[in-house]
């Protein structure tokens, strides 16, 4: 499914929350979405049954944490749950590449650098909420986002 196609998908009640104004919350809920049939030619090997539980449970956590941090009056509790999601998605991006075996490379790459994605909007988000920097080894997390969400290779 192409991004375009997915977001005229979405209902109007989470389109037209305040929430879904957050790049990365859309991010978030795309990947989980598009985890769906990965997970699903996961699951028909019996060698990748857990992982796709692990890897659905993970995307799926992404976004949710996002939603529950957006709700947080403080920064600090908004950030707290903010580096759950990036913990999420680093957990996500993981599976992704232990799933590489059964999954297309295509999908497995795109999957991952679309991770990498939302692992960069959340390193620059919790620092502003917390007020300090995250220190993880300089990593270039450059990737062409448009190209990524155009360009959707299924599982």
């Amino acid at each position: 499914m192409k991004h375009d196609e997915w977001l005229a998908s979405v209902p109007a009640e989470i389109t037209g929350d305040p929430l879904w104004r957050m790049e990365v919350y859309r991010l978030a809920l795309f990947v989980s979405d598009i985890a769906w049939p990965d997970t699903c030619k996961l699951m028909q090997n019996h060698s990748t049954l857990g992982l796709s539980d692990q890897l659905y449970r993970a995307t799926g956590s992404i976004s949710a944490n996002v939603a529950e941090g957006y709700s947080r009056q403080s920064g600090k509790d908004q950030a707290r749950f903010y580096e759950y999601a990036l913990g999420s998605a680093h957990e996500s991006r993981t599976w992704y590449y232990q799933g590489r075996h059964i999954l297309t490379e295509g999908v497995t790459l795109h999957r991952i650098k679309l991770l990498t994605s939302i692992i960069r909007l959340l390193m620059t988000m919790i620092p502003a909420e917390r007020g300090y920097k995250l220190s993880e080894p300089r990593e270039s997390y450059e990737v062409d986002l448009t190209d990524l969400l155009n360009n959707v290779p299924l599982a």
